[in-house]
This record gives C-alpha cells, structure tokens and sequence, in this order.
C-alpha cells in the first residue's frame, strides 16, 4: 500500500470550539476516506505537539502560538513573531515526517504555506489550493511569487472550485483539475421537502463581511410583511467579527415582531440537524467559490437561497439547487427569498440528489488516488 503524507495548516484540533475548524473538519475527514485505500500521515497545526492515530490516520501535530492560523495576519507587525514560529515549526514537522516515514507523495492543504513545505522536502508533491490562497495572497506581490514557485513545482494541481480552478491556472501557468470538497454529516434518515408554507430558513457561517452576514439581515429588514406570512422562522447560527452586526440586526428585527433566531458556531451534529429543519439555506456570501456548507446543504437535501458569486451561478444555474439572487445587494436577496417563499423546496430533491453525488468526499479521495497512484505507477 502506497505512502501519502498529508500537509495541512487546518486540522480539527481541541484549540478550537466547535464550528470553528472551518475547513479543517473537511482536510479530516478527507484524511479518513484516503486512509481507506493508502497509508495516510497528516502533519498538521495543533495547541501542542504529538503523535496520534485517529480513524487509520497517523496525525503528527506540531504545536503552533495561535490557532486558527487563518487569524494571523502578515500586515499585523505583532503577529510577525508568531508567524516566523509557526513557519519553522512546519518544515521541521514535515522534514522529521519524511525522514520517520519516507512517502511516495506529498499532498499540500493548501498552497502556502503547506506547499512551500512540501516543496522543501525534494520530493515529489501535489497541491489542493483555497480560496484564500489563490485570492488573498494572490494580490500580494512578494506572496503571488512564492505561489506561483509552488504551484509550477506540484506534479498536479487541485481545487474545490471552477473558478478558483482557472486562477490557480493563471498563476501557476500549469493546468489544475477540480476537486470538490465535503465533509461527512451524521445521518438524520430521509428528508421530506415542505410543500407548502409557512418555510423554515436557516444561515450557517462566518460573521464576515465576505460571507456577507450584514447584506442577509439587511435582505430580511426588507421583506414585506406578506412575506413573513410565509415564514416559520429564520435561524442564524456563526460567530466572528460581524457579531456586534449580527446582534443589532436580529435585536431589531425582533423587535419589530420577525421571528429571527441567533445562536453560536455549531458542531457538525448540530450543523446536521439544522440543516434538517431548514426548508431553505441562506447564503449570502459577497465574495465565495464552493463553500462546504453548500455541499452539507446538497447531503441534508436542503435548497438553497444564494448571491452569484463564485461558482454558485453555474452550480444554482436554472433553479436546480435553489434560487439565485439578481445581485449581491440586499434588495436582490430580499427578491430572492421573496421568490423563493412563493415555490415549493420539495421541487428541488432531484437536482440536489444530483449535485450530492459529484459533491462527496469518499469520490474525491477515489478520484484523486487514482491521479496520484497512476503518476506513481509512471514513475517507480
């Protein structure tokens, strides 16, 4: 069975509360479905060093200053010292992987840094890019360099979504392939779709100005009231910088009698069995290319409501999954729900059934061993 060492600066961690992981609980449990058809070793963040094996993955965690690192930002003079120990923390991690357990390939989650580490091995790698990758250290000359050195050295190139596809392209000029990405929900059995209203609607997420939290509560103070006839309740669930906005904006619609909901980050039972509730799911995002709770939403059977942006309009195109807004503006997603309030989410099960199929993660690590396995094969 071949060697894959996994390199991955998200990973679950005890660091985080739950919901906070963010993509990390995706890089697990791909880690997980891999371990079924190779021998997996991740090396990854974590509140203290150590060694563990966790559902046939062999976890070495190297102890870092903060967590999540996504929270470190280069632009932050006091976060330079913890960035530069994180940064030698994970080449040291990785090179004593390589050197405990020689790999046939490494797989890098995401570009940077994961990638550079990968690269400072000698041996030969592949990259799974992000969004953040490609589209926050993109713009940042120094940073767009060492991608572009990093991506021209993977064997393949990999991303979660058609778009970000294309710009890792445009950077690294060599072709990259779309993977999706999911993560595993518990089973809460089979789903019947409303048929008629009143509609249960629900927002899962970060309270960032990109997942565009602000434009959702703005979209609902413009609902009409013969709109909220329409409505069971709306349940918004997260956390982060847009907490104050988020807190204001439901105190005020409660005020005016809208039955709004506000609650903390979600683990991933309870993140299944809010998307059981929910009739429809809100996304609201300004700037997205394939969000993972779009692929939970796809395995809950849940419709969504989205803004078009990313790869949403080809994924949402013709109402397959969903509505799509006119605009990334408060007054199009209040269009949007508007429209969606007067449909049935039950039309929607074949197509979600569909898309479920393409977005699940024990396919993606089938497909991808099979990429990676055959340029082995070619190079043994």
């Amino acid at each position: 069975m071949k060697q894959l060492l996994l390199i991955s600066t998200s990973f679950p961690d005890a660091a985080y509360q739950a919901g906070q992981e963010a993509a990390g609980q995706f890089v697990y449990d791909f880690a997980v479905a891999l371990a079924r058809h190779a021998r997996v070793t991740a090396v990854v963040p974590g509140q203290q060093s150590g060694v563990t094996q966790e559902e046939g993955v062999t976890v070495r965690r190297f102890g870092v200053p903060a967590l999540p690192l996504s929270l470190l930002k280069p632009a932050r003079p006091t976060d330079w010292g913890k960035i530069w120990r994180t940064m030698r923390a994970g080449q040291t991690a990785v090179a004593a992987a390589v050197q405990a357990s020689p790999p046939d390939h490494i797989l890098a989650l995401w570009a940077l840094p994961s990638g550079y580490w990968a690269q400072k091995t000698g041996r030969p790698y592949s990259i799974w890019a992000l969004g953040s990758d490609i589209w926050g250290l993109g713009r940042v000359p120094l940073a767009r360099g060492a991608l572009r050195r990093v991506l021209q050295g993977a064997v393949h190139r990999f991303a979660d979504g058609y778009q970000l596809a294309a710009d890792v392209e445009a950077i690294g000029q060599r072709p990259c392939r779309f993977l999706p990405s999911s993560r595993r929900l518990p089973a809460r059995g089979e789903k019947q779709l409303a048929t008629q209203p009143p509609y249960k609607l629900a927002f899962l997420g970060r309270w960032h100005p990109n997942k565009g939290v602000d434009l959702l509560l703005d979209a609902l103070h413009l609902l009409l009231d013969e709109d909220w006839r329409q409505i069971a309740e709306v349940r918004i669930f997260g956390g982060g910088p847009l907490a104050d906005v988020a807190t204001a904006g439901v105190e005020r619609l409660r005020a005016n009698g809208r039955p709004v909901a506000l609650g903390g980050y979600l683990n991933r039972r309870e993140a299944a069995d809010l998307l059981t509730w929910a009739d429809y799911l809100l996304l609201p995002s300004r700037i997205e290319s394939i969000p993972v709770i779009f692929s939970d939403a796809l395995q809950a059977n849940t419709p969504l409501i989205a803004t078009p942006v990313g790869d949403l309009p080809r994924l949402l195109a013709d109402g397959a999954a969903g509505i799509l807004a006119e605009g990334v503006s408060a007054a199009g997603l209040a269009h949007a729900i508007h429209r969606a309030l007067h449909l049935t989410p039950a039309q929607f099960t074949k197509s979600l059934s569909e898309l479920a199929r393409l977005f699940n993660v024990k396919q993606s690590a089938i497909n991808l061993l099979r990429i990676l396995l055959d340029e082995l094969e070619e190079t043994t």
